[in-house]
């Protein structure tokens, strides 16, 4: 029965930029637990060639290629998604991306498109499909936060600002949506080896800064992220909403 919690057998789930890093691995662990997945991307050839590897090791994979920051394009890509592949049981609003820049030298045109990408997505396609989920009283919402949704670091103010705009959007969905059967929550990882941080990775003295600093003394793997997005999406977690589980080694409990 406590394995019965956690499986996904005949749920679909929505991964939003899951062409590679993060998002790549939560849609795969998903589609490992059960679940039949839909990556998105805006590159139709990246996203083709994720779908062909998840393909080819089992799972049920199709693609879905559009704009997280188009409101047109969301709506159109899941009225597209529920009519031809099914309902959407879980999203994970995983798409963003980081700009890095010391705050005063920050551009504006930059500042707007890290909102677009890192905030507006969560707030388009978490609204078009939850109206799909409410009618139907249940769904899952799993957005993608960050260490930073807690804690600044230099040279990434306005990344840092979109991720505590995630942690209380994740509770402004919780506290509207919570009533219609909708659990909504989200994932905060630390540091992981991911294209996006791999100009970090690659620079020794802050490889060897976040080593000292994170209790488990190393950077996360992107598949320890899996569980995380497993228990969020499935029965074991129906009365948990609004909460943000952080996934980061150790960092935020320790000064």
């Amino acid at each position: 029965m406590s394995l019965q919690l956690f499986d996904l057998s005949g749920r679909l789930a929505l991964v939003t930029g899951s062409s590679q890093g993060i998002g790549y691995a939560l849609a795969e662990g998903l589609g490992r637990t059960g679940a039949r997945v839909v990556l998105n991307g805006r590159d139709r050839a990246k996203l083709e060639a994720a779908v062909e590897r998840l393909r080819a090791s089992g799972l049920d994979v199709s693609g879905s290629a559009f704009d997280v920051t188009d409101p047109q394009a969301v709506t159109e890509a899941v009225e597209k998604i529920e009519a031809e592949v099914g309902p959407i049981d879980i999203l994970v609003n995983n798409a963003g991306i980081q700009r890095r820049a010391p705050l005063e030298e920050f551009e504006v045109e930059t500042f707007r498109e890290i909102l677009k990408a890192n905030v507006e997505s969560v707030f388009l396609v978490g609204q078009a499909v939850a109206r799909h989920m409410i009618p139907r009283g249940r769904g899952k919402i799993i957005n993608i936060a960050s260490l930073q949704s807690e804690a600044a670091r230099y040279s990434i103010a306005p990344y840092t600002a979109t991720k505590g705009a995630v942690k209380n959007l994740t509770r402004g969905m919780c506290t509207d949506w919570a009533r219609h059967g909708l659990q909504v929550n989200a994932i905060g990882p630390g540091y992981f080896e991911t294209p996006l941080n791999q100009a970090l990775i690659d620079n020794p003295a802050f490889d060897k800064w976040l080593k000292t600093r994170t209790p488990a003394g190393r950077w996360g793997k992107v598949e320890e992220l899996q569980g995380a997005a497993i228990f969020l999406a499935s029965a074991a977690s129906n009365f948990v909403n609004g909460q943000i589980l952080y996934v980061d080694g150790g960092v935020l409990a320790t000064l």
